[in-house]
């Protein structure tokens, strides 16, 4: 393999070598399901994607695991101020999260484990680290890792403990040091009994950081090649994760990636600021197609400012390649699944993805591929439109975005509406069609003002007529 991936353990840009040649080991910090997912949530999920659909079209076995944080506070919190169980409010969510992942083309990933059913694991581990003289047990049931018996805590973001500011303030915990974060913490009054497990130091609930570290370990063993996540994970989620795991003799990851925040107005989308944009919202204004595109189209490590524009930017390009691949289809023919999935890729493509998944550059040749297609459809020339559309889709699927794919095909609806509506449409299109035909310009018109009126847009070609539904950004109603 040539990729180069930028590891954010050694802030620099390093040769991807496997730990075992030909497989890849990927945990993914999944989702803290607190709430439903609002588009921040879900552009991790899409980028990583990216970078396992790659791995794999180079020949790469990858595992994928993305846990389920289904117990925390906040969890805990509002299941209560809604008046419902904790695990009843956490699964709801977890479903929330799993229809969003499922509509933007995620390929979902080998386990996605909750931490509520790894609690053996996580006593383990957390016996690991006592008898190792890593962690101590203060009041009953909590137990907290100690950052000044591991000499490299702070290596992964490159601080030191006394620069530290991002202290808890939990005077009166009994903590040793007010940089000790919580490996296992004890209920606290008016939370449900069935929130807690019981343990040989206490009755409690495991904390976030050691849920990750258990669970990596459960399924990818004491090394593994690659972990995933948001830019916020690093300080103090991931810092904490790879502290406890390799002061407990593990190895753990050799590559650590961190994704850039979707951000509004300069600041990180979050509830609490606000400014979430849920994601079941956002794809009544847009496809779903359209909405993975504005997520993919930005390398994964910048910062994605979420605009008015950008869904309607994202929906003229969306409209530009999935036209061609129909015009082309039509013209020349469906192309089959095994033929672009095995197809051979432009080499600038290649190597933009190689580098550190440069999509904006692999972008720019998608779009050198379309315009030759076009060119080829406007010639006549057949034979080098359907290279150009396999190609395209060839691409567009390391992507997540080939417009042939039954992803996308059916725009991620019911296929059986899909069939009606087209049906019914099609239905139109003869008797305007016929109107044409008898030279009755009034008639075919007004069908065509019919159409337009519902919000179908038609366009003639040298094949006869086609159809598709107008973009959702001239419609001007009020949410």
């Amino acid at each position: 393999m040539s990729l180069r991936l930028f590891d954010s353990g050694t802030q620099s840009v390093r040769d991807f070598v496997p730990l075992v040649e030909g497989e890849v080991g990927v945990y993914l910090c999944g989702a803290t399901v607190q709430a439903p997912p609002h588009v921040g949530h879900v552009r991790s999920a899409v980028a990583f994607d990216v970078l396992v659909r790659w791995l794999r079209r180079n020949g790469q076995r990858v595992t994928v695991i993305r846990n389920v944080t289904d117990i925390d506070d906040k969890i805990l919190a509002k299941a209560a101020a809604a008046g419902v169980e904790w695990w009843a409010w956490a699964l709801s969510n977890e479903r929330a999260f799993s229809a969003a992942y499922d509509a933007l083309g995620v390929v979902p990933p080998d386990y996605e484990p909750r931490a509520t059913a790894h609690v053996p694991a996580m006593l383990d581990l957390m016996d690991r680290l006592v008898e190792r003289g890593h962690a101590y047990a203060a009041a009953p049931g909590d137990v907290y890792f100690d950052v000044r018996s591991w000499p490299e805590y702070g290596s992964l973001t490159n601080q030191r403990i006394d620069d530290m500011t991002d202290v808890p303030d939990d005077a009166g915990s009994g903590k040793r040091d007010p940089h000790d974060f919580a490996l296992w913490k004890s209920s606290k009054p008016g939370e449900p009994a069935t929130a807690s497990w019981e343990t040989p130091y206490g009755r409690g609930r495991p904390g976030w950081h050691l849920e990750c570290s258990a669970m990596a370990h459960r399924y990818l063993g004491e090394a593994f090649d690659i972990h995933g996540g948001g830019l916020d994970l690093r300080f103090p989620h991931h810092e904490n994760e790879q502290a406890q795991s390799r002061a407990a003799g593990y190895p753990f990851a050799q590559y650590w990636l961190h994704n850039g925040w979707v951000t509004q107005g300069g600041a990180k989308m979050s509830k609490s600021l606000g400014n979430g944009l849920l994601v079941t919202a956002v794809l009544e204004k847009a496809p779903a197609a359209v909405v993975r595109y504005a997520l993919t189209a930005v390398q994964y490590r910048s910062m994605l400012e979420w605009t008015d524009d950008t869904l309607a930017e994202a929906e003229a390009t969306w409209e530009r390649l999935a036209g061609f691949v129909q015009r082309a289809t039509e013209r020349v023919g469906a192309a089959a699944p095994d033929e672009v999935a095995t197809v051979d890729l432009p080499a600038p493509f290649a190597a933009a993805l190689d580098d550190d998944l440069n999509v904006p550059a692999a972008l720019a040749v998608v779009h050198e591929t379309l315009r030759a297609g076009n060119t080829a459809l406007a010639a006549g020339d057949d034979d080098v439109a359907r290279r150009a559309m396999v190609t395209l889709r060839g691409m567009l699927d390391v992507l997540g975005l080939d417009p042939g794919s039954p992803q996308w095909r059916t725009s991620g609806g019911d296929s059986r509406t899909d069939r009606a509506l087209d049906s019914l449409v099609r239905a139109e299109l003869d008797a305007r069609a016929a109107a044409r035909a008898a030279r009755d310009w009034t008639t075919a018109d007004a069908i065509r003002d019919r159409l337009t009126a519902a919000g179908v847009v038609v366009e003639d070609s040298p094949t006869g007529a086609r159809w598709t539904l107008a973009a959702s950004a001239t419609d001007n109603s009020e949410d």
